[in-house]
């Protein structure tokens, strides 16, 4: 076996159709029903037009600048996937530009994530395929490897496995380990029902604040 240089396949997938429930959920109460403890890191940005990332990851481990085995991984993922990249977060050069976006589109992926950068971020923008990165820049990427399509990845100490759930929107981005989908679902979308109840109470003007001196006093804020 080469070290830092193949390609694997995956084992298991996130169901499609807890994808779809996933993707009607802010990722925001998400990353509530998992303690606050997961995310992709600020850096990470939608770089599109404006719409929810949501499918099974296809990761990607690669050298800072290098993208050969990001074209792989977009030739091996299924229509649905998501093909996610840790690149280090360097922005010395761009990983990915229009043309590799629209082959993605083409082939029916749900999205890109790059912990990189990218160019062409105009048209990227324009359009509606989902894309997160962590910035842009015009020098463009080396193709000479070497890198790993479908192992464990972390990017800002979020690990992401082969086929776990990865979602985004304009608040970030969160993966969800396959075995924990299930019950992270039924957390966000309790999460979820209950802000919506409260944002209903809020416009009729039923919003109890005593709770705020409350605390406060229990922790012992003076002047309360």
């Amino acid at each position: 076996m080469t070290i830092g240089f193949r390609v694997l396949p995956i084992h298991r997938r996130i169901d499609a159709d807890l994808v779809r429930q996933f993707a009607a959920l802010p990722v925001a109460n998400v990353s509530d029903a998992m303690s606050r403890m997961a995310a992709g890191g600020a850096a990470l940005r939608p770089m599109h037009g404006g719409g929810v990332l949501a499918g099974p990851a296809v990761t990607v481990k690669a050298r800072p600048g290098d993208n050969l085995m990001l074209h792989k991984a977009l030739d091996l993922a299924e229509p649905g996937d998501v093909v996610v990249m840790d690149a280090g977060g360097d922005l010395t050069n761009a990983l990915i530009g229009e043309l590799m976006v629209a082959h993605a589109e083409s082939r029916g992926l749900a999205g890109i994530v790059i912990y990189g950068a990218i160019r062409d971020s105009a048209t990227i923008r324009a359009g509606r395929f989902p894309v997160f990165a962590a910035g842009v820049t015009h020098r463009g990427p080396y193709k000479d490897g070497p890198g790993e399509v479908n192992v464990p990845i972390a990017i800002d100490g979020m690990v992401i496995h082969p086929g776990d759930l990865v979602l985004g929107d304009d608040d970030g981005l969160v993966a969800v380990a396959i075995d924990d989908a299930h019950a992270v679902h039924a957390a966000a979308a309790a999460k979820h029902a209950a802000e919506t109840a409260q944002m209903e109470k809020i416009r009729r003007g039923e919003n109890p604040r005593a709770w705020v001196d409350e605390t406060l006093k229990r922790l012992g804020c003076k002047g309360v």
